[in-house]
């Protein structure tokens, strides 16, 4: 229940017509030139306004939930204003004695304004009709009017019709004939617009109900494919996104347009809800309404982009706080993707029905050679989509509510809206009998692993509310959003996306796109194992625990209920329990260094798990949403799932350090030998002159170009090579130039300086005291740099390396976080390992990503005597994880515990300052 609107007694002038008008007469009695007489009102006006939304918006703050009555108020006050200014202008400005028939007049108000229902900074849109062409004495009142308006700063949309004109353009286009629809007299001839109403009913809408509602539900599909598609995008639109009002008022369009129903509540007398669909259709208007209301309130003008940094305020000012290990804009954004998943199944259950009923059926041609499997008792095809032929039959047995679902994939054929509405009704049957039923069990796996098309059938069960009953530990995450900018979808939805990419791996659609997953999948692999770990990957989400550690747990009850042995579901729960082990290994740790390939190969023990866990990462990663997967992480994972695979089966002793710089020798001779500008002896020198872990860590190429770079260096010389590299999805900046302390920290600026993000990067020093350093980089929209400008990329980096450019002055002013990406907050952890790797210290830095944020990290590292000999940089959205082998002065880890502490204090300083900087 909502709180009622401002009461009449004591309220505003604009929410109390009789006492409006009196005080606006006198404000205006003693005029006489109609300029004074405008100006007057416009201040009257514009006084009563402010007064007016003042107290809307004081009483809307008692109900920041609900807004009917708000929406309704302001539409009463704009009601107050178009009625005073007709007033002024036909009585002060305008008077005429005895109108003429031609001189008829009434101002409706259309579109939203004509359901009388407004946001804070809705437009005011107005028909000015007239039984026959506009009059010179209409025309001047219209005129006044719309200059008080203006004057008013009202955006106003506004026409004048004759009758005639209403039904000719109502006819030629369906926009003008929806805004017709809505229309209501304001003020003026009331019989004028009555006999609007008629003509439009009988000239204009009967007889072309087909035709009204195919328009609607293909302005729809359009609408929806502008606003992304899906109803849980990352910044929805409230007003004409899906699950928006725009979907609400579709319906209520076509409802009014068929049968005439003046409010959405008279849709249950003709049977198009029961009541309780009517109570969700109208919770979920009041609550979206709401929304609205807060977001133009936040902005001062007509905003419905829920934006990261709007879904914060809004939250706040609905009420919303912490809870429970997830921020209030979690919490609030879950309730919004509730609120549109019911307003999907609203809109989807009665439009389906008035499509059977209104819409032209499918061409003769097509039913004749439509196939279709025969449907099994006791269900039957109507419309094209199966139903339910006997609803006592079908509920007598609660395992059917399953079964609808395996019937649908089997035939083909899409679920009728009443089979759907007589399963939501009915989901208190699945209970925990028909969860240990085998035959359920059988069903559920079936739906998954049977079908092929696993995603459709778990998409509508998810909506229908059968998958949170069958696996209550499913419920928390449905509609779940995380606050991030890494996942573009809720948890629920991520959960299917990422059974649909094992689907589409199968079908082999992606053999091109993932040739290592769909190999393992064509050699064999438990598909069952795999397909429930993907199922519950992420179920122990929005807790305060760990949700890997939570999920795992929940794994171990969840997979012997769906009917896997004690073997599978021990797999299934290691699999959930480490389910970004190795995306975290991959992105995180520099896969060179042999010590992190003989550790996860430890942790993973077999080749069946590896093989699991490999396409199971993958999917996950495609599955957080799109552009996320890219070669970079495709080929991260080919290599760890390749050494840790030869790991496995020639041993652990099989990786090592010696073997790989033979390797990697070998391969630049082979190269330099083919090339007549290298003698015996330089190349004896090349190969002699870096250290091991140079030739562990890089790859052939890269050693050819430094090879290259090196090859007669001055002291004073800075050489740079700059190529895309296909395999990082980056550009390649490779650096040679006489080392310094330091080196790695000014070429980090250097690159910040020029816009590049770094996203992966390595340094050596050459025995004989040279740097040579490669950073793979992308441009501010994650591409690799287009080769028109490498060229001002390097003219920009050399004038930083010279001096001409001081990195940490004139990233001052570039390293400001755009205000919608200010809202994302992420604590800051910093690890010291002294255990990852047999010769360097791995300093680990979580923390929110920013630009400047590497270039302030590697300069604390620098001033603290610290030597970088790699970075590996793991980006998710707005949070970063940049890792950092390192070495003391002398070559050494840093054992000492007090020279720890002494440095992560460093580094959170230097994030601090530069947080504050970025203004987040």
């Amino acid at each position: 229940m909502t709180d009622p609107a401002p009461a009449s007694t004591g309220a505003p002038l604009l929410l109390n017509q009789q006492r409006l008008f009196e005080a606006l007469d006198a404000a205006t009695s003693d005029m006489r030139d109609p300029k004074d007489i405008r100006a007057a009102t416009v201040t009257f006006l514009s006084e009563e306004r402010r007064a007016a939304a003042a107290a809307i918006e004081a009483d809307f703050e008692t109900h920041p939930r609900a807004a009917r009555d708000t929406v309704e108020a302001y539409a009463q006050m704009t009601d107050g204003i178009v009625r005073s200014v007709l007033r002024i202008a036909t009585e002060r400005l305008h008077p005429s004695g005895i109108r003429t028939e031609a001189e008829r007049f009434a101002v409706l108000a259309v579109g939203g304004y004509g359901r009388a229902e407004m946001a804070p900074h809705s437009d005011v849109d107005l028909l000015f009709l007239t039984p026959y062409k506009v009059t010179p004495w209409a025309e001047s009142v219209i005129e006044s009017m719309l200059y008080m308006l203006w004057d008013l700063k009202l955006k106003v949309g506004h026409s004048s019709r004759t009758l005639d004109d209403c039904i000719r353009l109502g006819r030629e286009d369906i926009t003008i004939r929806t805004a017709l629809l809505e229309h209501r007299c304001v003020g003026g001839d009331e019989k004028l617009a009555e006999a609007l109403s008629l003509r439009l009913r009988h000239d204009l809408f009967e007889g072309s109900e087909a035709e009204f509602i195919e328009a609607k539900l293909e302005e729809r599909s359009q609408r929806h494919r502008r606003q992304g598609g899906q109803r849980y995008v990352l910044e929805p639109n409230v007003k004409e996104g899906k699950g928006g009002l725009r979907d609400l008022q579709t319906l209520y369009w076509i409802g009014k347009y068929i049968h005439h129903v003046g409010r959405a509540r008279e849709l249950m007398k003709i049977g198009a809800f029961s009541p309780e669909e009517y109570e969700t259709f109208h919770e979920a208007e009041n609550y979206l309404w709401a929304v609205r209301c807060h977001l133009h309130l936040i902005s001062g003008r007509a905003s419905d982009q829920l934006t990261f940094d709007m879904q914060v305020e809004v939250a706040e000012r609905m009420g919303y706080r912490d809870l429970a290990g997830r921020r209030a804009v979690e919490v609030f954004m879950q309730d919004y993707f509730r609120h549109a998943t019911a307003v999907g199944d609203v809109t989807r259950i009665f439009l389906t029905k008035l499509e059977a009923q209104h819409v032209k059926s499918a061409p003769m041609l097509q039913r004749i050679f439509r196939r279709r499997r025969k449907l099994k008792a006791p269900y039957c095809e109507e419309n094209g989509r199966i139903n339910v032929a006997d609803e006592q039959a079908f509920l007598s047995d609660p395992v059917n509510l399953l079964r609808l679902f395996e019937e649908g994939l089997r035939s083909g054929m899409l679920i009728h809206p009443d089979a759907m509405r007589l399963v939501s009704a009915n989901l208190d049957l699945i209970d925990d009998k028909v969860r240990n039923n085998r035959e359920a069990q059988r069903i559920f796996l079936d739906l998954l692993l049977k079908h092929g098309n696993p995603e459709r059938a778990l998409r509508r069960m998810n909506e229908l509310g059968v998958l949170a009953a069958f696996i209550p530990e499913f419920e928390p995450i449905v509609a779940m959003m995380q606050f991030n900018m890494y996942h573009s979808y809720t948890v629920d939805e991520h959960t299917i996306q990422v059974v649909s990419t094992l689907a589409q791996i199968e079908r082999g659609e992606l053999v091109e796109d993932l040739p290592l997953s769909s190999h393992i999948l064509e050699e064999g692999i438990n598909r069952k194992v795999l397909y429930v770990a993907l199922l519950v990957h992420d179920i122990g989400k929005g807790r305060p625990e760990d949700h890997s550690i939570l999920g795992a747990k929940i794994a171990r009850k969840v997979a012997p209920r769906l009917g896997l042995n004690q073997e599978d579901s021990e797999t299934v729960e290691w699999l959930v329990r480490h389910h970004l082990l190795m995306s975290d290994v991959a992105q995180k740790r520099d896969l060179s260094d042999p010590r992190t390939i003989r550790d996860f190969a430890k942790r993973v023990k077999s080749r069946k798990r590896l093989d699991l866990l490999t396409v199971l990462t993958v999917c996950d990663i495609r599955g957080v949403g799109p552009n996320v997967w890219n070669n970079w992480k495709a080929t991260l994972l080919r290599k760890l799932h390749s050494e840790t695979a030869m790991a496995l089966e020639h041993g652990l002793e099989a990786v090592n350090r010696e073997q790989r710089t033979d390797e990697a020798k070998r391969a630049l001779r082979e190269v330099l030998e083919a090339d007549d500008n290298w003698d015996k002896a330089q190349i004896r020198a090349e190969l002699a002159r870096h250290y091991a872990p140079y030739w562990q860590a890089l790859a052939t190429i890269n050693h050819e170009i430094f090879a290259r770079l090196l090859r007669d260096l001055g002291d004073d010389e800075i050489r740079i090579d700059l190529h895309p590299d296909d395999d990082h999805d980056a550009t390649r900046v490779s650096f040679a130039l006489a080392d310094h302390p330091g080196i790695f920290s000014r070429l980090s600026g250097a690159l910040a300086l020029v816009g590049a993000n770094v996203v992966d990067a390595r340094t050596y020093t050459s025995k004989d005291g040279y740097a040579t350093a490669v950073f793979w980089v992308q441009d501010a929209e994650g591409h690799p740099y287009e080769a028109s400008k490498l060229t001002r990329l390097r003219g920009m980096i050399e004038k930083t390396l010279k001096g001409e450019v001081v990195a940490r002055e004139a990233l001052k002013d570039r390293d400001k976080l755009k205000k919608r990406e200010r809202e994302f907050k992420f604590p800051t952890h910093i690890t010291i390992d002294n255990e990852g790797s047999d010769i360097y210290t791995i300093i680990e830095v979580d923390t929110r990503d920013r630009p400047g944020l590497l270039y302030d990290l590697t300069r604390a590292l620098a001033s603290n005597n610290i030597s970088i000999s790699s970075a590996v940089i793991a980006t998710y959205g707005a949070q970063v994880v940049d890792s950092f082998y390192v070495k003391d002065m002398f070559g050494l880890k840093l054992h000492s515990k007090p020279r720890q502490e002494a440095l992560e204090k460093k580094l959170m300083d230097a994030i601090a300052s530069g947080a504050k900087r970025a203004g987040n």
